[in-house]
């Protein structure tokens, strides 16, 4: 294939008249050969020029802001990590500290909770306390009078049963004296 080519080429450049010229195409006719030539390097200068000049800035400067955007984008991207990082700490400690107190304020309400439950049972031990000896000051002055209440009914039923036994009414003082002679043997058994 390249010996081909290089045979064409060298046909061309030394023949004359050449097959082709002959059938009419003037391009490969050696007389057009030099206006063929200016117009090649004319029209490839043009658009070289065009392309250089025009083209290439606008794609580089295209590209160097696309560039740019890129660089942009990503420092703006890695600002933006860093703040969120430093947001996430932030809310980190937030609640870090928001744990620590809701803890103390937790341990302040317990303690709190204990004096007041503290101050509360006193003062009911107190209370209580004190209607106990109230209740058991009226137990005894209860006690005490209804052994002078005993004492009397004991003298009617007696003086009531002997005087239903015998028929006798005896003298009151007499019972009185059997029946607190009789109590003061036995009441230490009920006091």
């Amino acid at each position: 294939m390249k010996i081909l080519v290089l045979a064409s080429f060298f046909l061309m450049i030394f023949g004359k008249n050449l097959l082709a010229a002959e059938a009419g195409m003037p391009q490969l006719d050696p007389e057009y050969w030099a206006s063929q030539a200016f117009w090649l390097i004319l029209i490839f200068t043009l658009l070289y020029l065009s392309i250089s000049k025009l083209f290439v800035p606008k794609i580089r400067n295209s590209i160097d802001v696309r560039n740019s955007k890129i660089k942009d984008d990503l420092d703006e991207a890695k600002n933006l990590k860093d703040a969120s990082e430093k947001k996430l700490k932030e809310y980190e400690n937030l609640i870090e500290s928001a744990k620590r107190e809701v803890q103390k304020i937790n341990t302040d309400s317990k303690e709190k909770l204990n004096d007041d439950i503290q101050k509360k049972k006193k003062l009911v031990e107190k209370e209580i306390d004190s209607a106990a000896e109230k209740a058991q000051s009226e137990i005894t002055s209860l006690k005490k009078n209804s052994i002078n209440d005993i004492l009397k009914i004991s003298e009617k039923m007696t003086a009531t049963v002997i005087e239903e036994i015998s028929g006798d009414k005896l003298n009151e003082s007499s019972i009185k004296a059997a029946i607190t002679e009789i109590s003061k043997k036995k009441i230490s058994n009920y006091l």
